[in-house]
């Protein structure tokens, strides 16, 4: 059976890559301005611009945190139920925080998209439920046998 603490901590993933994929996005704005004259050069010339840019930096250690308890919590949780909750997850937290900071959101298609969203996330945990409540009454059918 899923614990409570498997749930949470998906949640806090798809929070915090979902929250922080908006500012990422203002983080990098400027780097298109970034000219070298050589392909290395170049590449060093960004990533500098991206690692001193405090914009940039806060939401990436934030998102990579966030990968970090998801490997944690992989070790544990099916992953038939972890990838699709907080991949979905993380898109509308990522609709929702952009939505906050004046992004365009998308309209009705985008909340009928996040609706059916959720009841796909719904499903998946139920049915998660119950594979593993149907697994342990088998299990103990069969070892009264």
């Amino acid at each position: 059976m899923v614990s409570v603490v498997e749930v949470l901590c998906l949640l806090l993933v798809a929070l915090l890559w979902g929250c922080t994929n908006p500012f990422l996005k203002r983080g990098t704005e400027g780097i298109e301005n970034v000219k070298r004259k050589n392909k290395v050069l170049q590449l060093v010339a960004e990533v500098k611009f991206l690692f001193l840019n405090l914009q940039y930096l806060v939401p990436f250690l934030l998102n990579q945190s966030g990968s970090l308890v998801y490997y944690f919590t992989l070790a544990t949780t099916d992953l038939s139920l972890a990838v699709p909750v907080t991949n979905s997850l993380t898109f509308l937290f990522t609709l929702l925080t952009g939505k906050l900071l004046g992004e365009e959101f998308g309209g009705k298609r985008a909340v009928g998209g996040m609706f059916l969203t959720m009841v796909g996330i719904t499903l998946c945990v139920i049915s998660s439920i119950t594979d593993k409540e149907d697994t342990g009454q088998q299990n103990t059918t069969q070892a009264a046998l």
